[in-house]
């Protein structure tokens, strides 16, 4: 019987170039693996949960570092810490949203190793589906988290289509609010960009990705756009404890006020549906209020609306309602 505790023999590959791992990319497919951190990668690969025949390397690419302007834009890399993310004054003094997210991931630890690209392209966490078991997810038929007797505390409360799991990301609902883009880019030099809102897919889409990455691509890059540069905002995660856990909710949120009243806002809420869930009848309801109580008041019930909880995430609502009213009135 084979161990679960050691590595499953594969090909390591370690381009330097963008080019190089695209063509390898290319190569593989859905047979290799893309590693940036590595910090969900391993634990997939040592519990053989997960196969590749060919693990590539993205760490000795120096071009998909680093934070740097691009005309009115900026720019991060897809390999870029999120240590070096919640550190830097350029990303602090324009879109803090984004710093304060990178700064509630997991631990230090995991902050200093884990990449921007990778806290956004990682994998679910329900346990069940890590575990193994066939759910749908894994090529089954059954969602184990949406039964009578499952557990599904951290599981989704809008959207599910047979998987009930949510998006794990912190990083993800902050670059929502801030309309980033993802650059991704295949072999033969074509590149694309994808609006934030639009790079997380459901099960509904696909049952399998997270993400509009098809097989082959690379995201490089994240475009953060000069809209919401200096905006007023504001982040939050609920979780069972301040370090290492993943977020039970989470909130994210950009707003402009003009003449004393909030004239455009981003509310962006995390881990209560498979992708970051846009709150637009908050943001409708808000568009023209006085911060503080006038604005929390005219949102009151907004967020959690239209939820269809499971058995033991109802909790969730009564967060995301205060959370809204936490960002309005803080």
């Amino acid at each position: 019987m084979p161990a679960h505790d050691v590595m499953p023999e594969m090909e390591l590959y370690q381009p330097v170039q963008v080019e190089d791992a695209l063509s390898l990319a290319s190569r593989f497919a859905d047979r290799g693996w893309l590693l940036g951190g590595g910090q969900d990668t391993y634990g997939w690969l040592k519990d053989r949960t997960k196969r590749a025949e060919a693990l590539i390397d993205l760490n000795g690419i120096e071009a998909m570092r680093g934070i740097r302007e691009v005309g009115d834009s900026v720019e991060i890399g897809a390999l870029t810490t999120l240590t070096e993310i919640e550190q830097s004054p350029l990303l602090k003094e324009r879109y803090s949203v984004l710093t304060d997210a990178a700064r509630v991931v997991a631990t230090p630890q995991i902050r200093n190793a884990g990449t921007l690209g990778g806290n956004l392209n990682q994998d679910v966490r329900c346990w069940y589906y890590r575990r193994g078991l066939a759910c749908y997810r894994a090529g089954g038929n059954i969602c184990y988290a949406d039964t009578p007797d499952g557990m599904n505390r951290e599981h989704a409360l809008f959207n599910a289509s047979r998987c009930v799991a949510v998006t794990p990301s912190d990083v993800g609902p902050a670059l929502v609010a801030l309309e980033a883009e993802m650059v991704v880019a295949r072999d033969g030099g074509r590149e694309r960009t994808i609006a934030a809102e639009d790079y997380f897919i459901g099960p509904n889409i696909s049952i399998t990705e997270t993400t509009a990455l098809r097989r082959g691509e690379i995201m490089t890059a994240v475009r953060i756009p000069a809209k919401w540069a200096g905006a007023r905002f504001y982040y939050e995660k609920v979780a069972d404890r301040n370090a290492w856990d993943f977020a039970l909710v989470s909130i994210a949120v950009a707003m402009r006020e003009e003449n004393g009243s909030i004239a455009e806002s981003r509310f962006v809420c995390g881990a209560v549906e498979c992708k970051p869930r846009r709150l637009q009848s908050v943001e409708r309801a808000v568009r023209g209020r006085s911060l503080g109580e006038d604005a929390a008041s005219a949102a009151q019930g907004l967020a959690s609306q239209g939820a269809r909880p499971l058995n033991y995430n109802q909790f969730k609502m009564p967060v995301m309602d205060n959370l809204v009213t936490r960002s309005l009135t803080a």
